[in-house]
């Protein structure tokens, strides 16, 4: 239901729009009843005065003939048609862009928003990775959504390419996971109601491992005397380099520096910091110790791990279906620690954004603050598509044991960055990590890769 003050704020809105549109129809009306007299008059006078003898019947039977049907006949009829239209075009409509996963809890609020206040809702739908090419196409022209939904890590651009406003969620806030609400932080303010986050977690064989390690170094441990008896090939299988940032973390390794907001501080690069050189001598003395496979790849990984090739894997909750279905025993444990303590993984969050340009922004984050962030909605999202909830009351409501150990082992998680310059990040991180595993020198190739990033950030890339 709505409430009072939520019904206030709306009439106000629609109050001032109303307003607006009957003070531009009275100012488009008033020149069109004058027309017709002040062109009628002086056709009637000067014709018999310029023209005396050669038509005295003429004007008479045209000019005042025409006049009196065409205009007096027309101008009534029409106008009175578009006053009444104006508050029709005028009235309150918020324009939603959602994937198939979210548009059917929203439908819920259509029917409800436009009969309580007066604002119809067009609900379209869009998939969350068309999304941010959509937009900035149809932001600009004027066509876009007045609120979509985005990951985070697209904030960047769309907040330097003034596509999105900040919002303000009030005390909805304090109902989001802290780790969500500076995923969607830029430039420490907040651009988004996060709906749901994902990390990586460290996905454990129960029958091959019994027990949880608590230390990377443990990991390779216990794993070591399950190759020695030919029972598995290597411990793990990097699925990708997203996934491996938890184990630089943990020896102290870092993409981009933080300043004391959390905002990621594109000119402090991490990738040749003694911590990540460090991580990156591990992963090597693993693999020499055949341990780890050379191997980076997230589906030779993914099956290895459905198969019991391997006794553990990193990997995220979109992986629990395939390993549930292959009948895999399995645990999700939280990252191992390292010199520099427990590994943060990466977050990734989604949630809803306002478009900058668009003419109801209040509208649209009214829309958010008293009918989205609620218990009912968020928990019909979770059911609808289960995820890891950033909102805190459906997170701790969850009774998936296993989406409740990601939430667990994503509670250090850090953001991963939004800013642009994470774009240049990717390629040579990973060509560096696949090269480490390869056996090249450490300190020279991370060395190389964190230039490479330098140069292409300062080269706008």
């Amino acid at each position: 239901m709505l409430n009072k003050k939520w019904y206030v704020i709306l009439t106000v809105l629609l109050m001032a729009a109303l307003m607006l549109a009957a003070c531009g129809g009275s100012e488009e009306a008033m020149p069109e009843v004058e027309a017709p007299a002040e062109e009628a008059a002086p056709a009637e006078e000067a014709a018999p005065t310029e023209e005396p003898m050669e038509e005295p019947m003429e004007e008479p039977t045209e000019e005042p003939m025409e006049e009196p049907t065409e205009e007096p006949m027309e101008e009534p009829t029409e106008e009175p048609m578009e006053e009444e239209a104006a508050p029709a075009e005028t009235m309150a409509k918020l324009v939603i862009w959602a994937d198939d996963q979210r548009l059917p809890v929203l439908d819920t609020l259509v029917d409800d928003f436009a009969a309580t206040a007066g604002v119809e809702v067009v609900l379209e739908q869009v998939q969350l990775q068309d999304m941010l090419e959509q937009t900035r196409v149809a932001i600009p022209a004027g066509e876009g959504p007045d609120l979509f939904i985005v990951p985070h890590d697209q904030i960047g651009q769309l907040i330097e390419g003034g596509l999105i406003a900040p919002v303000d969620l009030g005390a909805k806030a304090d109902n989001i996971v802290p780790a969500a609400l500076q995923a969607f932080n830029y430039n420490s303010e907040l651009y988004a109601l996060p709906y749901a986050t994902e990390n990586v977690a460290l996905i454990r064989n129960v029958d091959l491992v019994p027990d949880p390690v608590t230390t990377w170094d443990e990991m390779l441990e216990v794993s070591a005397a399950l190759v020695a008896d030919g029972t598995i090939e290597n411990a793990t299988v990097f699925p990708s380099d997203y996934a491996m940032i938890g184990l630089h973390d943990a020896f102290g390794g870092y993409i981009f520096g933080q300043d004391a907001d959390g905002n990621y501080l594109p000119d402090d690069v991490g990738l040749d910091s003694p911590g990540f050189i460090a991580s990156g001598e591990w992963i090597q003395q693993a693999v020499n110790d055949g341990l780890i496979s050379t191997t980076k790849d997230y589906a030779t990984a993914d099956a290895l791990f459905a198969e019991g090739g391997i006794p553990f894997i990193l990997n995220g909750p979109w992986s629990l279906n395939t390993y549930r279905d292959a009948g895999v025993n399995f645990s999700v444990d939280p990252l191992p620690e390292g010199p520099e303590g427990p590994g943060a993984p990466f977050l990734g969050a989604q949630g809803f954004v306002v478009n900058a340009q668009s003419g109801n922004q209040l509208l649209a984050q009214t829309f958010l603050t008293e009918l989205v962030a609620t218990d009912e909605i968020m928990n019909a999202f979770q059911e609808q598509d289960p995820r890891i909830p950033a909102w805190i009351p459906t997170l701790e409501a969850e009774d998936d044991p296993d989406l409740a150990a990601f939430g667990v082992a994503g509670e250090n998680a850090q953001p991963m960055p939004a800013i642009p310059q994470m774009g240049a990040v990717w390629g040579s991180w990973g060509d560096a990590n696949q090269l480490v595993l390869n056996g090249e020198d450490v300190t020279e190739t991370y060395t190389n890769a964190a230039n490479q990033i330098r140069e292409a950030i300062a080269g706008g890339s």
